[in-house]
């Protein structure tokens, strides 16, 4: 199949029958990233477009919504079933004719805890980078009431139409802990923190690394915040290192 320089829109099903939308940019490139996004964000959130253009200078790039996000269908479980999301996504890009030789996951928040599960279970992934994963579901501190936590929300990523798009399920479904499992993951692993994460402490995301047993790296940034703020805040740091690990 002849690659050609654009993003295209898909559909993919999951084996609970869920649809998952993905936004598929297509660069002629051998690797891709798929990017998994947090709880509340978008593939096609203004962080998320704008970090698949980053990534675009160097690989294709496939991002998703989650399950009861943006375009998809369905309800977000907060790490329960998201792995069956990423399972059909993995597929997709292991079967859609292009050839790719590597396959990288980046996750952010639960995003990069699905990332996380989802390697310590499949080998069918080159590097990942988890980017404020947390160690354990029920242990997140959610300080929403911090000004480091709503400030960024409101001024940074006000998009009224990604908020009414999102649908949560019950949040307390039998989840996989990324600390029960990190140990089994076998596929190169950069955890990155940042330091006045409000939203996942940076323990979790340490306690992750120092647990895996895999090839791995840990990067905090100081004065930083959670997720996909630390790329927004600091774009051209945040994109090397995830350069010089992906290779």
């Amino acid at each position: 199949m002849k690659r050609s320089n654009t993003m295209q829109e898909l559909f993919l099903t999951t084996a609970d029958n869920i649809k998952i939308a993905i936004n598929h940019y297509k660069q002629n490139n051998n690797s891709v990233v798929i990017i998994c996004p947090g709880w509340f964000m978008t593939k096609d959130s203004r962080p998320f477009r704008r970090l698949s253009f980053d990534f675009c200078k160097k690989y294709d790039v496939i991002s998703m919504d989650f399950r009861g996000h943006g375009k998809s269908g369905g309800f977000y479980t907060f790490t329960s079933k998201e792995c069956l999301d990423l399972d059909v996504v993995v597929n997709y890009a292991i079967n859609s004719g292009l050839n790719y030789k590597k396959i990288y996951l980046c996750g952010f928040s639960l995003g990069g805890a699905v990332a996380l599960n989802y390697s310590a279970v499949n080998n069918n992934i080159e590097k990942v980078i988890a980017v404020s994963p947390p160690a354990d579901f029920i242990k997140i501190e959610n300080h929403m009431y911090s000004p480091n936590a709503w400030i960024p929300t409101l001024f940074k990523k006000c998009e009224p139409m990604r908020w009414l798009s999102i649908r949560a399920g019950f949040p307390f479904l039998k989840k996989y802990r990324p600390i029960d499992l990190v140990t089994n993951i076998k596929s190169p692993t950069l955890f990155i923190a940042g330091e006045n994460d409000p939203t996942v402490f940076p323990w979790h995301t340490e306690s992750l690394y120092n647990n895996a047993v895999c090839e791995k790296q840990y990067k905090l940034f100081k004065n930083a915040n959670h997720a996909e703020d630390l790329y927004m805040d600091f774009p051209e740091e945040f994109m090397k290192l995830c350069y010089d690990w992906l290779g």
